[in-house]
């Protein structure tokens, strides 16, 4: 049974296996978050979903950013990402329409930011992970 299911732009079904969330500024103690620090997040999200999940290719939802006003910038321009990380193992059919799909299927790890801690689900899900271009990230793979 899969943890939710969400409809690509595509119009292709995957289902989410597995669901690591974080908190984003998880840590942070002092200080706000700028543009510098939002790329060392990202870049740190990616080389961990890689380590979590070494055989399998890992996609990266571009997260929205949020610039902010503050009254003294003193570690630069302050920039907000949503505040939840998320890094998920999708599965779908075989990408592959020569496959057999009841013995093949396709999986593909994606990293994204969203707001709250919900589960992304058919009607609702974060900006960006119904745009994954699943045809050219996923790999197949035989039962």
């Amino acid at each position: 049974m899969a943890l939710a299911q969400v409809v690509l732009e595509s119009g292709r079904s995957i289902k989410l296996s597995s669901l690591r969330m974080a908190e984003t500024y998880d840590g942070l103690l002092m200080g706000y978050p700028t543009r510098e620090m939002n790329d060392a997040i990202v870049a740190g999200a990616v080389e961990q979903a890689e380590k979590d999940y070494p055989s399998l290719p890992v996609h990266l939802v571009e997260p929205p950013r949020a610039p902010r006003e503050i009254r003294r910038p003193t570690f630069g321009p302050m920039e907000e990402l949503p505040h939840v990380l998320c890094a998920g193992f999708f599965t779908s059919e075989p990408v592959n329409p020569e496959l057999d799909s009841v013995l093949h299927f396709s999986r593909l790890v994606v990293v994204w930011f969203q707001a709250d801690s919900a589960l992304p689900s058919l009607g609702k899900a974060a900006p960006g992970l119904c745009d994954v271009p699943w045809d050219a990230k996923a790999e197949d793979r035989e039962v």
